[in-house]
């Protein structure tokens, strides 16, 4: 579907930081910011997926080359 363009490194980054302001969201409920907090999905999503459209715009890989 999506071409793979993030690496091990970088996936497991922002799944950790997707996961961390999506805890943040649920564990601050009366914080006056806490809808910012829901910009965890895309990186968590992008994580997930080894996706990243700004990657694609920007021309960026961070994915290991395939050795042939």
């Amino acid at each position: 579907m999506f071409k793979k363009n993030t690496g091990g490194f970088d996936r497991i980054l922002r799944v950790v930081a997707g996961v961390a302001l999506l805890a943040a969201f649920f564990m601050l409920p009366d914080a006056s910011y806490r809808m910012f907090l829901l910009i965890g999905i895309v990186p968590l999503a992008t994580g997930l997926l080894g996706s990243c459209p700004l990657y694609s715009i920007l021309g960026l890989n961070t994915c290991p080359m395939k050795k042939s």
